[in-house]
């Protein structure tokens, strides 16, 4: 169970529900804390994220073995992300890598770090790795700038939208013109109890903050976009988190497979919400296009600058000018798509009309 952030006491918190519970979905002023946050005035409470070490001389070997990323040459400082897939390549893990010279840290969502470290716990056999859970003496600040005070802090800069080396890219728009530049995100890890002092005065933005910037980043989150048949190329995953050209791993046949014959069977998309109305649909919500169900909405919520968007997974058979309906309960919502994860190539006619990015319904 996670431990309730002390930030929880600050003036206006109210506390995250779901994934996110122990930390504030916002502190009063949701909007104004998405700005702050954008602009890199604020910093925004995930400490109940989990953190998993990994020591010893084997360390970076070891993971690179066990994992879709190649690792074994991860210099001090430097960030990446790794996933540990299942033997159909479907999504088990997915971790945020920064290695400090001694210790490989992974920044992984609250429920997955005991898992994981029971898991890799399984996996050492002979080797000269330590594995330890210590999500209950460190914790994760997140911010889209640098800040300076804590240049001393083990810091995982996201690697998102950069297409990695023996990575690739399945969007439709070309890295220089994602969306997912316009967020840059830096998670900083800090002792527990030194939470409150090394914050100081600095202004808080809720998670509800962080989630808003993601999602217009098409940045795909575990336990969100992903579900138990989840593979990596339908989320653009293998950008930042495969190399297509390491050694064996668990689920490399599916990689491989799927990206040889290059369509995977559904897509990450980018929804643009009617915002006439006052209520935004739930993370569930179904996709249809017409009478027939296509897609689950995945992550929802209000863009300071765009008013409601959300991410879907949705089949890949659907065309990218289809206009949607998406239903909550009786209530329907249109959406406009922005093609993230690129259909049939016959289809690709990039970003869609209907709702215009960067401005309000």
């Amino acid at each position: 169970m996670t431990t309730p952030s002390p930030l929880l006491s600050r003036p206006g918190a109210v506390e995250a529900t779901g994934a996110d519970t122990g930390v504030a979905s916002h502190y009063g002023e949701p909007l104004r804390e998405q700005r702050a946050l954008a602009a890199g005035t604020a910093v925004v409470d995930l400490s109940h994220r989990g953190v998993v070490t990994v020591s010893g001389p084997d360390r970076l070997t070891w993971l690179n073995t066990l994992s879709s990323q190649q690792v074994t040459g991860l210099q001090p400082g430097e960030s990446s992300e790794l996933l540990l897939l299942s033997v159909q390549g479907r999504i088990e893990f997915d971790a945020r890598v920064v290695d400090d010279g001694g210790t490989t840290w992974l920044i992984v969502e609250a429920a997955e770090a005991a898992p994981l470290a029971e898991w890799l716990n399984k996996m050492k056999f002979m080797l000269r790795v330590e594995v330890t859970d210590v999500s209950a003496d460190w914790a994760v600040l997140g911010s889209t700038k640098s800040v300076e005070e804590w240049s001393g802090l083990v810091a995982w800069r996201d690697p998102w939208p950069h297409v990695g080396a023996g990575g690739y890219s399945y969007a439709v728009v070309p890295e220089e013109g994602h969306p997912g530049l316009e967020r840059p995100w830096i998670e900083y890890l800090v002792p527990a109890a030194a939470l409150e002092d090394t914050l100081a005065d600095r202004p808080l933005a809720g998670v509800m903050a962080a989630e808003a910037l993601r999602i217009a980043a098409w940045r795909p989150r575990l336990g969100a976009e992903t579900d138990d048949k989840t593979i990596p190329h339908e989320l653009d995953l293998l950008r930042t988190a495969v190399h297509l050209s390491k050694g064996c791993y668990k689920g490399q046949e599916t990689i491989a497979r799927v990206h040889n014959l290059g369509h995977p069977p559904r897509r990450l998309v980018f929804l643009q919400l009617d915002g006439s109305q006052h209520t935004m649909p739930a993370p569930g919500s179904q996709v249809m296009l017409g009478e027939r169900k296509v897609g689950t909405v995945t992550s929802v919520a209000q863009h300071y600058e765009m008013g409601p968007v959300a991410l879907a997974v949705i089949k890949r058979s659907v065309a990218p000018d289809e206009m949607l309906t998406v239903l909550d309960g009786e209530e329907p919502y249109i959406a406009a798509q922005e093609v993230i994860v690129a259909p049939d190539a016959g289809q690709v006619v990039g970003r869609q009309t209907g709702f215009l990015r960067g401005t309000r319904s």
